[in-house]
């Protein structure tokens, strides 16, 4: 009599205990018979070990995070001031009463918290904080040297790897001068000469020795994207596409092809981890591809320099062919001619008062532009793209209110003022937090000397989160860059 051992069961073999008749030939047959088993046994073992699901290490997408911090300050009641909420009120003889970084109450006769400081602001005007979506500050620093030259990385036509604020210096003199004319949110792009020029961050205005620093804690990434003329100029000499604008656009969607291609392998990756599937291969990372997939998943807003009409129309069916979303249309000089598409497709458009003629795609321009845009109920942003202007968007905007109101238009300033507020957070992702004076939002507000669309107007205090960070009143809220320590005899003579 022989006894056989051999069983299999899920997670590992079972001992079975059988008697059977034996002799040598039977001894044979059971041993190889028990070999046979014990090696189904391992195997169905193995195979149950490996079906469990494999750790897949989650992809850091905050890899340079925002160490930006609310400072304390004392809560704030501002009394008998003019106030353009931002969202379309003009509010005279009100008040504003700001605490822990927030605006606590808008309106009149408000109770005014323990400790505040009062401010009787009778014939100053307020706004929310102006907020450029187009600039080049830090990538593009002063002064103007090639050693600054930062923001275009003309390598190749898609370089999305590439991130602005890599390139920015946090002691640009610029952002100084940015603030004094009440600007205090930034988005800093890369430039156009790429068809995909990289990522554009939204940093606050605010003195950092680091870019982490300035950083909008969580704010959209946003994608800068051109179509139109600087980009076939930059490359129409080289054996690459484009040199053209049918080149432009074949290579924009190989670009998002290879994009979805992309995500495809890291979805079938995740699914077989997730399965246990022993044949499970992580793909290798590629940066320029994995900002493009964030677009087509919704993480990363397009920001897109096109300024003809028909180009921005393909662009939108470009968009609806690959499944993302644009956000805004960059230097939109033919905004006005398909304000109604853009408005259908939730798409800003950003937008100068008068700027035209200098290159040609650039030559169909009318100075009622905005107007026209808000006109039809699409979103219209003023913007400056250049370190002058930002220092004087205020007036940019009257000089479009003023074009409006001679076509007839009637645009009053608690609604011009949204082109500089809450449109471009809207074009952000960030108007829960800023771009208007409302209960909950953030504080950032600007007392102006007198009506904001003045050209004899100054902002007189700016406040980013309800922290005082500019008084022209004040040389000790008014620091300069690191830059400019020692160019000047006194603290008292600014840059």
């Amino acid at each position: 009599m022989h006894w056989l051992i051999a069983g299999v069961a899920v997670g590992g073999p079972v001992v079975i205990f059988m008697q059977v008749p034996g002799d040598n030939v039977t001894d044979r047959a059971l041993s190889r018979l028990l070999a046979g088993v014990m090696i189904i046994a391992t195997l169905v073992a193995c195979s149950a070990e490996e079906s469990r699901p494999l750790e897949v290490a989650p992809l850091n997408k905050d890899p340079f995070p925002s160490t930006y911090r609310i400072p304390a300050s004392n809560p704030l009641h501002i009394r008998r001031v003019t106030l353009l909420t931002g969202s379309g009120e003009r509010l005279d003889d009100a008040e504003v009463v700001v605490a822990q970084g927030k605006f606590l109450a808008v309106g009149s006769e408000l109770d005014t918290p323990d400790g505040a400081v009062v401010l009787d602001a009778k014939g100053n005007w307020i706004t929310p904080g102006l907020i450029d979506v187009h600039s080049h500050m830090g990538v593009y620093s002063a002064p103007r040297t090639a050693n600054h030259a930062d923001g275009n990385e003309m390598t190749n036509p898609v370089t999305a790897q590439v991130w602005a604020e890599h390139s920015i210096w946090p002691q640009d003199p610029q952002w100084e001068k940015a603030i004094a004319g009440g600007v205090t949110t930034v988005q800093i792009l890369p430039g156009s000469g790429n068809l995909i020029g990289g990522r554009g961050v939204t940093v606050k205005n605010v003195p950092s020795t680091t870019v982490q620093g300035m950083k909008f804690p969580g704010a959209p990434y946003s994608l800068k994207m051109a179509c139109g003329e600087n980009p076939k100029r930059v490359y129409g000499g080289r054996t690459q596409l484009p040199s053209t604008r049918m080149g432009n656009m074949a290579a924009f969607r190989q670009a998002w092809s290879d994009a979805q291609d992309y995500q495809r392998q890291w979805q079938i990756y995740r699914s077989k981890a997730a399965s246990g599937d022993p044949s499970a291969k992580e793909p290798k990372r590629d940066l320029k591809l994995e900002t493009l997939v964030a677009v087509l998943e919704g993480e990363i807003r397009i920001h897109n320099h096109c300024y003809r009409a028909d180009e921005m129309v393909q662009m939108i069916d470009m968009s609806k062919e690959f499944g993302y979303r644009i956000a805004a249309f960059h230097h939109a000089i033919e905004a006005y001619k398909v304000a109604p598409i853009l408005r259908e497709n939730a798409v800003c458009a950003v937008m100068w008062s008068d700027w035209w003629g200098f290159k040609q795609e650039a030559f169909d321009m009318v100075r009622e532009n905005i107007a026209l845009v808000d006109l039809v109920g699409a979103c219209a942003i003023i913007h400056s793209d250049d370190a002058i202007q930002i220092q004087r968007l205020n007036q940019e905007v009257a000089k479009a209110m003023s074009a409006a109101n001679r076509m007839g238009l009637a645009v009053d300033r608690a609604r011009a003022i949204k082109w500089l507020t809450l449109n471009p957070a809207i074009s952000l992702g960030l108007d829960d937090q800023i771009g208007s004076i409302e209960e909950g939002k953030n504080a950032d507000f600007v007392l102006w000397s007198g009506d904001p669309f003045s050209v004899y107007s100054r902002a007189e205090k700016v406040w980013i989160d309800g922290a005082l960070r500019y008084d022209i009143s004040d040389p000790s809220v008014r620091p300069t860059s690191d830059f400019n320590l020692g160019l000047f005899e006194s603290p008292e003579i600014q840059p």
